[in-house]
């Protein structure tokens, strides 16, 4: 069974079982959960940022809260650990990764949005998706992880009218991002993992009373 970290991630959340069983079985992805092609934009800014700061100043961005240096991040193909255990193939590439001054690796992926409530209802997921890279991680030689990092970056629109002009450019205008930081625990994840196997190959489940993704796969598909 092949299943990406961040996938894995949506067993932390009081989630339908049975929406994660069709997207596990059918490689299916619901319409909403196709981001613009912006945000994969920014994040990928993001890391040129990283890199080149690095590159410019010999430390990785104040912001991380760690010192080291950035190391070219494996393709997913390269990136990817199998579970003898469980029988699980984990899959995905954070947006870093820095190995420390002290040897140690810390992972670090990106988010471009702002950090609300909502946002914060996530965090068990992106706690298990960071988790994951790092299992992944160790198993490919970056060993150990140390650090587990989240960091939002959010558009700041809080400028004043009179600086306008410091902004604005013939083809358009800029706009500053500003950065909060998460620093998150390590935890297991192979209970997940287990529970994941055991999903995928059940019958088909029931549908979480009032789920709204069954309807949304209803709608745009017609699959129960």
């Amino acid at each position: 069974m092949r299943i990406s970290a961040k996938h894995l991630g949506d067993l932390a959340l009081d989630s339908c079982e049975r929406c994660f069983q069709i997207k596990v079985q059918l490689s299916f992805k619901l319409p909403y959960q196709v981001f613009p092609g912006i945000f994969s934009s920014i994040d990928s800014y993001s890391k040129k940022i990283t890199d080149e700061y690095y590159n410019r100043h010999g430390i990785v961005p104040p912001w991380l809260g760690i010192q080291g240096r950035p190391v070219k991040v494996p393709s997913i193909q390269q990136f990817q650990w199998f579970d003898e255990e469980t029988g699980v193939l984990l899959t995905g590439v954070p947006d870093s990764i820095i190995q420390k001054d002290d040897g140690s690796y810390a992972i670090i992926d990106y988010k471009t949005a702002r950090y609300t409530n909502g946002q914060d209802e996530l965090l068990p997921l992106y706690r298990v998706q960071l988790n994951g890279y790092a299992l992944i991680a160790e198993h490919n030689g970056m060993s150990p992880v140390s650090d587990l990092i989240l960091v939002y970056y959010e558009p700041f629109t809080g400028i004043k009218t009179s600086n306008v002009g410091y902004y604005i450019a013939e083809n358009g205008f800029t706009m500053l991002f500003e950065s909060k930081t998460f620093t998150l625990e390590r935890e297991g994840v192979h209970s997940l993992m287990r529970r994941a196997v055991e999903i995928y190959n059940s019958p088909p489940l029931e549908h979480k009373e009032g789920c709204k993704e069954r309807q949304r796969i209803l709608d745009f598909v017609g699959v129960l």
